[in-house]
């Protein structure tokens, strides 16, 4: 399962059962031996309202990795594990990931198990991000309709991320890539 830990804003969207697990319909199935944490486990999510649509964003809590969603209507927020897969891939695609890392990106994909514990450290870097993503669309006069969401969310992981106890910033692309490597070389 990969753990996601969501605000309350979107777990109240979302359609989830008793475990935390959204109906399972587009997305990568659970195999019977991914009953265990995805290498990939650790995002946090939070609905955001950009030009009065809904969008997700996703970080990865190790590599401060992003995810964006752009414009979902009700009935997306049922089909997240799947809108998420395919963002993740074609984020990691849009940032230049190589065939032997992309092929570890799906492997590892497994359907989202959501909760609402969060850590405020990753919070600071959803926060920080969407006020980016404001400040662009602001600033460029742009609307979320004719942003690219993948494009958008390679443009968040290129810049630099501090995380709390670690002195040193993580370049979001660069330490995804890199866990994207050490799984593979397992």
């Amino acid at each position: 399962m990969i753990h996601l830990h969501c605000t309350h804003k979107l777990f109240a969207k979302l359609p989830v059962d008793a475990n935390g697990r959204l109906p399972n319909t587009r997305a990568h199935p659970l195999a019977a031996n991914d009953a265990g944490d995805s290498p990939l486990s650790g995002w946090h999510a939070n609905l955001i309202t950009l030009n009065r649509r809904n969008c997700v964003l996703f970080v990865h809590n190790a590599t401060r990795f992003p995810v964006l969603l752009t414009c979902l209507t009700k009935p997306d927020f049922a089909e997240l594990d799947y809108f998420f897969q395919d963002g993740l891939m074609n984020t990691l695609l849009k940032g230049g990931a190589s065939q032997a890392q992309l092929d570890t990106a799906a492997s590892a994909l497994t359907p989202l198990q959501c909760d609402t514990t969060c850590d405020r450290s990753v919070q600071g870097t959803l926060n920080r991000m969407k006020q980016d993503v404001e400040h662009m669309l602001w600033y460029d006069g742009a609307s979320i309709t004719d942003l690219s969401a993948y494009r958008t969310s390679v443009w968040l992981a290129d810049r630099p991320c501090n995380m709390k106890g670690n002195k040193d910033f993580v370049w979001p692309l660069k330490a995804m890539l890199a866990l994207l490597d050490q799984l593979n070389a397992r």
